[in-house]
């Protein structure tokens, strides 16, 4: 049966910008996909607050959490987050606040549990989810436990899964997602090349994966733009959520001479106020961490993605696709953030403007920011 919406006209028409992405099999919008179509359940915003996610964490650590959507919203799409990490952490944090934000624009209903942080876990509470509260969509995060979200969505083919993961969508329902943050990468680089003094930048990221060596990558290249001469140096703390090893890490290239960072993970911002240092942060925008330090933010907007998804099943046509042009700054997925001119150290103006400069270039198209998924050279690991 087709989705009907309960307000089509709320649902914005999104233009799909096309790009040609060759990387690890993804496939370019426009491949052969399959649709899905299901009816909305009939499932009351009661009936999902007694749903108990026996053992699997979240932040209530049993049971999913609600916005609050009333039981006037019950004709409205049943969206449920599933996260891996807690909702401090940024990437899933992003992507939550993107659901919440369509919730709140009268999209969605909308749940979600967080801290499902092994593969057992994430695949019980699925399963708790779907047995419960016969969610519509299902969005998370499947990076560390791919196997058994793909198995669940196997098992419930007439639920639309759209998750965060570094392999190819999986027909007929289960789409896929990243954080194609490339090009604000790149300008965060340029004014991190800009505002070196030493010469040295300390670069803390997850670990070296194509998700993160790419964003950490293009970085690289931006701060080379402004500052050929520029080293900078890279250390990966083999989590996506460690907060005082990545503290530690940033504290160690600082000694090492780095005089700007990008706390590509959360912990390093703590290290660069302490300092006094220029702090790039990632994923939201993270000034209010340390308003004398950050001078912006990698912004990754999940909307657009969201919007996408919504938009098909509610027509019935939903389709196991690769999602990755929704988070191209080009359509609107990724940006930076406002520059901070209330920091401890000048920002000039010509650095600002040379960036705006490029920024113009990439939306316009004369520019393409490179895309290298490999270890960044001479990277290194602290963490266990």
């Amino acid at each position: 049966m087709a989705l009907v919406s309960k307000n089509p006209a709320s649902l914005r028409t999104f233009t799909r910008k096309r790009h040609t992405i060759m990387l690890r099999g993804i496939s370019t919008p426009g491949s052969s996909r399959t649709a899905l179509s299901r009816g909305f359940a009939a499932v009351g915003i009661a009936a999902a607050a007694a749903l108990v996610l026996a053992g699997c964490g979240g932040n209530t650590g049993a049971a999913p959490e609600s916005s609050g959507s009333g039981e006037g919203d019950s004709e409205l799409p049943l969206v449920f987050g599933a996260f891996a990490t807690p909702l401090e952490e940024p990437w899933d944090g992003a992507i939550h606040a993107a659901l919440e934000s369509a919730e709140a624009d009268g999209l969605i209903r909308y749940e979600h549990v967080d801290n499902l942080h092994t593969s057992d876990e994430m695949e019980r509470a699925l399963r708790d989810i779907i047995g419960s509260s016969d969610p519509d969509i299902i969005i998370g995060d499947a990076f560390s436990a791919e196997d058994a979200v793909r198995a669940v969505a196997e098992d419930f083919p007439d639920t639309a899964f759209a998750f965060g993961s570094g392999g190819s969508e999986q027909a007929p329902n289960f789409s896929v997602f990243d954080n194609w943050m490339q090009d604000p990468a790149y300008l965060a680089g340029m004014y991190a090349g800009g505002l070196s003094e030493s010469g040295t930048i300390g670069v803390i990221g997850a670990m070296p994966i194509p998700e993160v060596n790419r964003i950490v990558n293009a970085f690289i290249a931006g701060a080379q733009e402004t500052n050929p001469s520029a080293t900078v140096t890279v250390s990966f703390i083999n989590s996506f959520f460690d907060p005082a090893t990545a503290k530690q890490a940033a504290e160690a290239a600082i000694a090492g001479g780095a005089d700007v960072l990008f706390a590509e993970r959360d912990g390093v911002i703590a290290a660069a106020d302490e300092n006094g240092l220029p702090v790039f942060g990632m994923m939201v925008d993270q000034q209010e961490q340390a308003p004398d330090s950050v001078v912006t933010s990698l912004l990754w907007n999940m909307k657009p993605t969201v919007e996408a998804i919504v938009e098909d099943v509610v027509a019935g046509k939903f389709e196991a696709t690769n999602l990755a042009e929704y988070s191209f700054m080009v359509n609107g997925g990724s940006s930076l953030a406002p520059i901070n001119t209330e920091t401890n150290f000048g920002i000039p103006e010509d650095l600002i403007a040379t960036v705006d400069a490029r920024q113009a270039e990439i939306l316009d198209g004369s520019f393409e920011t490179p895309i290298n998924e490999d270890a960044p050279a001479g990277s290194t690991t602290v963490g266990e």
